[in-house]
């Protein structure tokens, strides 16, 4: 099995940059290719915010910082990714989008190159189906904060290889994470159990149950939940909750 040394994200938002940061923690080198310029400066920006963090609480040395940091450069370019042994996609959750980036990935990237998706509820056989290569596409179904988060969802298409499965599984053991894998069905197992949750507190919410305190309370002390669900919903972005909703739809 090919070792992978360089890997390649698409996207410089919360979950592309935090994928980047651990990556580059780990040894690999990591390309980051947005279209915004802006936005490769403020994930840059937020790498480097990451791992001083992690610096500050001596979970890191100077060196160790300074190297993680050397390892990441950015890029507006696809071409750019041609020599990573995998790129992640990492852009917003849109069918439409994600395959237009898979698309352009299958165009740009070497015959050996693996193609992940960040996707948390699209399904990977449809998302693989946009390229030529569908054994070598994979979901990589990362938590956010990607940097605090143990937990990597490994989603096979119907096509995809033992070879994809076990380079993916190893890198991702590699980051730090801990992969587990399920099938693919809409939302995985993640947000098949979590979007419908935060959508009924959404309605006891609607409904006037409780207010929006009280319905985070009960599932913190009650269900000793580390965060409410509408808190979480907040964190994880309204707009990507009725993405995924959408799916489940």
């Amino acid at each position: 099995m090919k070792e992978i040394g360089r890997i390649g994200v698409v996207g410089a938002g919360t979950m592309g940059h935090g994928i980047a940061q651990v990556a580059a923690q780990s040894g690999l080198r990591v390309t980051m290719v947005d279209v915004a310029p802006a936005a490769l400066e403020a994930g840059v920006a937020k790498i480097g915010k990451g791992l001083g963090k992690l610096l500050a609480k001596e979970k890191i040395s100077a060196e160790e910082h300074q190297r993680a940091l050397e390892r990441v450069s950015t890029s507006t370019e696809m071409a750019d990714l041609a020599e990573c042994g995998l790129v992640v996609e990492a852009v917003v959750e849109k069918f439409e989008v994600k395959a237009q980036v898979l698309e352009a990935l299958d165009e740009v990237c070497g015959a050996d190159t693996v193609l992940a998706t960040n996707t948390s509820s699209i399904s990977i056989t449809r998302l693989a189906a946009q390229t030529s290569r569908a054994d070598q596409v994979i979901g990589m179904h990362f938590m956010n904060p990607v940097p605090l988060m143990k937990l990597v969802e490994i989603i096979r298409g119907l096509a995809t290889s033992q070879e994809t499965f076990d380079q993916v599984e190893e890198l991702t053991r590699r980051m730090g994470k801990a992969p587990v894998e399920v099938h693919d069905a809409p939302g995985f197992v993640s947000n098949r159990v979590l979007m419908p949750m935060i959508n009924e507190a959404v309605f006891c919410l609607a409904d006037g149950v409780g207010d929006a305190r009280a319905i985070d309370d009960v599932m913190r002390l009650g269900m000793n939940h580390p965060m409410g669900p509408l808190a979480l919903a907040d964190l994880i972005g309204l707009d990507i909750c009725l993405d995924i909703l959408s799916v489940l739809n």
